[in-house]
């Protein structure tokens, strides 16, 4: 197939399968702390919305196996994340993906894949470098680096664990970038890097109280993944103040590691 043919490609239905147990899990590989009971303790326990990410993540390894892109080629560009309603603390259900856009930025293609369930909806953006050049007029403008909203009144320094990489790909992605140094090396970084999906649940999860919110009332969120993050690293995690008593408006938000922009274009808001 030629990459303008993959848009309406269906990737199939599958039954998501989860337990408590994986949903602490997962609060603890994005920083929850042990007296954060409702994220950590089964008894009375509110699901992180991110989590949902973990959950969707097949379709974009279906549509490599279909052929969409080759994973070594490829490049998690940005996400997004839409709630419809909040995750039980166990459950099992349908979730079903498909292959929505595919968007010309000049010198990459981009493959919008999006998963749909009752729960959330979630695009995986994917960047293919140099499969670019097929429309007449490129549909997308690649953005600039620094990519930030212009205006922050809320901060705050986040320091990720050493250990970050390796307890979170315990909850489903265990690309081998984030955990051997050896493969990390082949993919042109130093040293293993953290998920991207792992710095945006961490950003989701830390932005609630600033923002006036409880970091399981996250209605949607938004990011483009500019630069590596590694563990160990001092997280620093910006964002737009919300109007008085008004949680629920979408803020502009970034972070970054000594200066350098990591997540850019964000977007969140809580319910």
């Amino acid at each position: 197939m030629q990459i303008t043919d993959w848009p309406g490609y269906k990737l199939g239905t599958r039954v998501v399968r989860y337990c408590e147990q994986d949903a602490i899990l997962y609060a603890l590989a994005v920083g929850a702390r042990a007296d954060e009971l409702p994220l950590i303790f089964e008894r009375d326990l509110k699901v992180l919305p991110t989590f949902a990410l973990t959950l969707g993540l097949w379709v974009a390894d279906a549509a490599s196996a279909a052929g969409a892109f080759a994973p070594a080629q490829a490049l998690h560009g940005s996400q997004s994340l839409t709630m419809r309603g909040p995750l039980p603390p166990a459950s099992e259900f349908e979730v079903t993906g498909h292959v929505e856009a595919v968007r010309d930025t000049g010198r990459s293609a981009i493959l919008d894949i999006v998963c749909e369930s009752d729960y959330f909806s979630a695009t995986y953006s994917i960047i293919l470098p140099g499969q670019g050049g097929f429309s007449p007029t490129p549909r997308v403008k690649a953005k600039p680096e620094d990519g930030s909203p212009a205006v922050m009144h809320e901060s705050r320094i986040i320091e990720l664990s050493p250990e970050q990489a390796v307890l979170y790909r315990l909850t489903g992605d265990r690309h081998l970038i984030h955990v051997d140094p050896a493969a990390a090396q082949a993919a042109g970084f130093a040293r293993p890097i953290l998920h991207g999906l792992c710095t945006l649940g961490v950003v989701a999860k830390s932005l609630a109280e600033p923002l006036g919110a409880k970091p399981w009332e996250l209605r949607r969120i938004e990011a483009r993944f500019a630069a590596p993050v590694f563990p160990g690293s001092a997280l620093v995690v910006a964002a737009e103040q919300p109007p008085v008593g008004d949680s629920a408006a979408g803020l502009g938000y970034s972070a970054s590691v000594d200066g350098r922009c990591v997540l850019a274009d964000g977007r969140i808001s809580y319910s």
